[in-house]
């Protein structure tokens, strides 16, 4: 379960102070599969990195499988992004020199699973998004659906609890938008995956079971499970 108490997150801006999450009450239950949408600057992505550990708030608790996020230390939310969260972001993030298989096998050498295990984990990472046949290929050579599969592929590789997604789709057309958005569906279903989507397409918010909107840093609608 992901919880949220009161959760605050200030930034300065020079003499001003910047409320990107305002007082944020939220709780999305195990397997739940929510879309988190509202304007630039509402505080969408900010949500998504307190929940993944990514970022600390200001005031509040945020606890995640049991954990308290905001009093952890830097070691603990490694540890706990590592194995607990699978982050999935706009931009890919995929090493260009790297086949996908290499890609998506990174996560696991910073969790210190041998070689061999690495691979097969991520070849069935990589067959679970429908690349089995793109394993050597190197981001250059694949579409950009293709690279947000690899990177989608890289998010499960550690099999992780939690999938977090940041405007996923934000660098594709609507077809293969839809595919990507239909795949974390789909994953979502087969694993129990609790999946977190931050989207600003209210096409692809639709197809969660529920939509949390954000203005100025607070929760307007969906809050409420």
């Amino acid at each position: 379960m992901i919880e949220l108490k009161d959760v605050t997150r200030t930034y300065k801006m020079g003499t001003e102070e910047i409320h990107a999450l305002d007082h944020v009450n939220l709780t999305i239950g195990d397997g739940e599969f929510v879309a988190v949408v509202g304007p630039s600057g509402s505080g969408k992505s900010t949500l998504l990195h307190v929940i993944g550990g990514l970022d600390t708030p200001t005031e509040g608790q945020v606890i995640v499988d049991g954990q308290d996020l905001s009093r952890a230390n830097d070691r603990e939310l490694a540890r706990f992004r590592n194995r607990r969260i699978g982050f999935v972001f706009q931009t890919f993030n995929l090493q260009p020199t790297y086949t996908a298989l290499e890609n998506v096998a990174l996560p696991l050498i910073f969790a210190r699973v041998p070689p061999k295990e690495r691979r097969r984990r991520a070849q069935t990472a990589l067959e679970a998004v429908g690349l089995a046949d793109r394993l050597r290929h190197k981001p250059a050579q694949l579409s950009g659906g293709e690279r947000q599969r690899v990177a989608i592929a890289r998010a499960l590789v550690t099999e992780p609890a939690y999938l977090l997604a940041d405007e996923p789709t934000g660098n594709l057309d609507s077809a293969t938008s839809r595919e990507i958005v239909g795949l974390l569906d789909r994953l979502h279903r087969e694993r129990g995956l609790t999946v977190v989507l931050v989207t600003h397409d209210a096409e692809m918010a639709a197809l969660a079971e529920r939509q949390i909107a954000l203005r100025d840093g607070r929760i307007v609608e969906g809050g409420a499970r």
